[in-house]
């Protein structure tokens, strides 16, 4: 069974998670929260691979990166 991988990143000064990269060709998506972004790539994912794979369903495998900085009190 073939498994879609999607590598997400957080643009801090856009305020969008985003594809970085991914193993399905032409996927581009963003989403103003990680929520949303899944849903979109979902989508997207569902609608670039009609009728390239079997009816059904295929496994999206999500990867996200973000940083952040915690502040240590003196």
């Amino acid at each position: 069974m073939r498994v879609a991988v999607v590598k997400a990143a957080h643009d801090d000064e856009a305020g969008v998670w985003y594809v970085q990269s991914s193993d399905v060709e032409g996927l581009r998506v963003e989403g103003d929260t990680f929520e949303a972004f899944c849903r979109n790539v979902a989508v997207a994912v569902a609608d670039l691979l009609e009728g390239e794979e079997a009816a059904g369903e295929i496994p999206v495998e999500i990867i996200a990166h973000a940083s952040l900085r915690a502040r240590i009190a003196a």
